[in-house]
């Protein structure tokens, strides 16, 4: 049941969203769900998601605001063009797996925040057992998970992920005491996640499917920048459907050995096959 599934949920959102998350179950309805939202804003001053089993074999997540979301819901409505699209794609995203519902007949192109704020539900149908744990990994990652990170992109939520942790490319140094946390946009987890949602966790390199090869250890799939982030003078938005490419660790640790200018993925690729 979903109550006792809280670590994973907390777990997997927080790693898709950048955020730290908060939940807890409510048994008030007829099946228990569970009520995310982000910690450092508190429930009511914050986007909440409800995620609650329906019928039999659907699954439900359900977006909206605690009672005291005023001040949130204005800072959202400031998101810059940047941050809007990013969000609007997340959701698009959603679509793609799940029957998507926008309040006052919204469309996924053009949807925008009111002072209301906004009642976003996705609903996923022919699950066969909800709550086995690889299951609800992929409705956290699939429904919940771009819901709320969109709702963190409009906010202008700086993500407390590692740089490490977002694309496999940091380092701790042998000896550190401390390793200090980098708030960068250019490694926006949310950039991350709609990668993967958009291209999926295929290297496209060497075309290696981790998860197919090493079962419940194969996460381990990485996003490259196309265009270095290190030869860029200024800050500029990235699209993650243009910009980003998943690969492998190997191969992406193969397009960094040389510098400045990294190797293409195009050229690894020759590589590989010069080499059998």
């Amino acid at each position: 049941m979903l109550s006792q599934k809280q670590d994973i949920v907390r777990s997997e959102i927080a790693q898709g969203t950048g955020a730290d998350i908060d939940l807890e179950v409510d048994r008030t309805g007829i099946q228990t769900s569970l009520k995310i939202w982000f910690a450092d804003l508190q429930r009511t001053r914050s986007p909440i998601v409800e995620l609650l089993p329906t019928g039999l074999r659907r699954i439900r997540a359900m977006l909206t605001f605690g009672n005291f979301a005023a001040p949130t819901i204005r800072q959202m409505m400031q998101a810059d063009e940047e941050e809007v699209k990013l969000a609007r794609a997340l959701i698009t995203s959603v679509s793609q797996n799940a029957d998507v519902k926008i309040d006052e007949d919204q469309s996924l192109d053009d949807w925008t925040i009111s002072e209301k704020g906004i009642s976003i539900q996705a609903e996923k149908s022919g699950l066969e057992d909800r709550f086995d744990d690889d299951n609800l990994i992929s409705i956290c990652h699939e429904l919940v998970t771009p819901i709320l990170g969109a709702m963190a992109e409009l906010y202008g939520y700086d993500s407390t992920v590692p740089p490490s942790e977002v694309d496999g490319m940091g380092a701790k140094l042998e000896g550190a005491v401390t390793m200090a946390v980098v708030r960068r946009r250019e490694r926006n987890p949310r950039n991350r996640l709609l990668c993967i949602q958009l291209h999926g966790e295929i290297c496209q390199i060497c075309g290696m499917d981790a998860r197919a090869k090493y079962g419940d250890a194969g996460g381990i799939i990485e996003v490259h920048h196309l265009q270095p982030l290190s030869q860029t003078d200024q800050p500029r938005a990235y699209d993650p459907q243009s910009d980003l490419i998943p690969v492998c660790p190997s191969c992406h640790r193969a397009v960094h050995t040389r510098k400045p200018v990294p190797w293409t993925p195009d050229e690894i690729k020759a590589r590989l096959t010069a080499n059998g």
